[in-house]
């Protein structure tokens, strides 16, 4: 690897582990934010959603904006846009001003993540993308976990404020690096889609609305108005991308079989796996009684096992192919979630510290095969789009999973005491446990069933153009 294409991986693992350690200190600092701007639960969780529903929204758009200005601008700018809205959250006053600002963030995450894919296809050759997408996975698994640690460390010691600072020197000097190293390969004509992307805005919000809705007040007409709103508007949209002429799912990707199948792999490992731990952490802290922090250290291992293999599983998905490597890590994951199955009031804590590293193992297996096959896959000169795509897909399953897990948790239990527990400040006892304890387990059942559409599209990809130069190359060989 030439030492401009470790300085680029370098920014770009970075640009991810800023978003992936964003990600989990938000959710170790709710108490104590909604708390200190003295706002009420349900406000509070927009937090969190907006910067989910801003990023799956914006993703692919942001994604062909640098097909066609040119993609380190838009990841430079990204980085940039990021580190002011850090600033922004840090100096929120009130909690409306931190919804807007982690909105900022939002944008600037997209602008990164709608562009690092493509940024890797153009600077690393076939045969090496899928170590260079190992270690852009090893800087979300990282973040991941030093959000997790570094999550309850500040807000305890220092002050919540400082989850949001802490990014401010890190984007300058990422920002100033991307601005040296980081050079356009090529730029295509490409056209955005505007209707697309509020029909798709409408449907997300709508059924995020209707969750926290149904979480804190229960179901009834509002709810059940804002689903159906919701769903209509996801039919609409489908529609509306079969007819336009700059569809925000460019349905023409999907043409290439191992690029469809492994782009619905992404969604469904997405959907089923960010539900397994979020239920998790409300286990250890809503029936166990643990506190934010000591409940996410037991789940550190399964990222501290991420960041290690991450690199190694990349570079045997270049060896041996994506379609083995994914399917395999797949697998693993439902072996983590088995074992979560397996949990009770009073299972040993060392059951989680387990079955975390585990599912560590498969997220290292499945996401570098996983993304390595959709850029090998993808078309000249799409790599922007396509990359788009797939972070698009992979961030409305994201989203989906986090509703079906709040829905879940209110469904098994009193929705006022599932809210409280959601952000940590209630604990559970006697028969509530055991009412949740159920909750959790049909919401795992459920986990395994989509993990297994996941596994099958990741298996009945079929070869991609990596794996099939290498069965030519052979054959050629053999045959000398």
């Amino acid at each position: 690897m030439e030492r401009r294409q470790r300085v680029i991986l370098f920014i770009l693992a970075l640009g991810t582990l800023m978003g992936a350690l964003d990600s989990t200190i938000v959710i170790l600092a709710f108490p104590t934010i909604s708390a200190h701007l003295q706002s009420d639960l349900i406000t509070t969780l927009w937090i969190i959603l907006i910067y989910l529903l801003i990023v799956a929204i914006t993703t692919t758009q942001l994604g062909r904006l640098g097909d066609i200005y040119g993609r380190s601008r838009m990841f430079n700018a990204g980085f940039a846009v990021f580190t002011v809205g850090s600033l922004f959250c840090g100096f929120s006053g009130t909690i409306e001003i931190l919804i807007i600002s982690r909105g900022i963030q939002a944008v600037g995450g997209s602008l990164m993540q709608a562009n690092s894919g493509a940024i890797i296809a153009d600077t690393f050759p076939p045969e090496t993308r899928g170590a260079a997408y190992g270690y852009n996975s090893l800087g979300w698994t990282s973040g991941a976990m030093l959000g997790i640690v570094l999550g309850g460390i500040i807000t305890t010691f220092v002050g919540w404020e400082y989850i949001f600072f802490i990014n401010i020197p890190i984007g300058i000097v990422a920002t100033v690096l991307g601005v040296l190293y980081i050079r356009d390969q090529e730029r295509i004509d490409s056209k955005l889609d505007p209707v697309g992307m509020v029909l798709l805005a409408i449907g997300l919000i709508c059924i995020s609305y209707g969750a926290v809705h149904f979480v804190s007040v229960g179901n009834g007409l509002t709810s059940t108005a804002l689903f159906a709103v919701g769903i209509a508007f996801i039919v609409i949209f489908g529609l509306w991308e079969l007819r336009s002429p700059a569809p925000l799912l460019d349905l023409g990707v999907f043409r290439d079989r191992v690029l469809r199948y492994s782009v619905l792999a992404a969604f469904f490992l997405a959907l089923g796996y960010i539900s397994v731990v979020f239920l998790i952490i409300m286990y250890l802290q809503g029936i166990r009684g643990l506190d934010p922090l000591s409940a996410s250290l037991l789940l550190t291992p399964g990222y501290l096992v991420g960041s290690l293999f991450s690199p190694f599983m990349g570079k045997l998905s270049d060896r041996y192919g994506a379609r083995r490597i994914a399917a395999g890590g797949t697998v693993v994951i439902m072996l983590a979630t088995l074992v979560y199955l397996s949990i009770g009031v009073d299972t040993p804590l060392w059951v989680i510290l387990v079955a975390s590293g585990i599912s560590g193992l498969g997220t290292a297996m499945f996401f570098p095969a996983n993304n390595a096959a959709v850029m090998a896959n993808a078309r000249p000169g799409s790599f922007g789009s396509v990359s788009g795509v797939l972070r698009t897909v992979q961030n409305v399953g994201i989203l989906m999973s986090f509703v079906v897990a709040i829905s879940v948790a209110a469904a098994s239990i009193p929705r006022d005491v599932a809210f409280q527990v959601f952000i940590g400040t209630t604990n559970l006892v006697g028969g509530v446990s055991e009412a949740f304890i159920t909750g959790i387990h049909s919401a795992l059942m459920v986990s395994l069933v989509i993990l297994v559409l996941a596994l099958a599209t990741s298996w009945f990809r079929g070869k991609g153009v990596r794996e099939k130069g290498r069965a030519q190359a052979a054959q050629a060989r053999n045959g000398r």
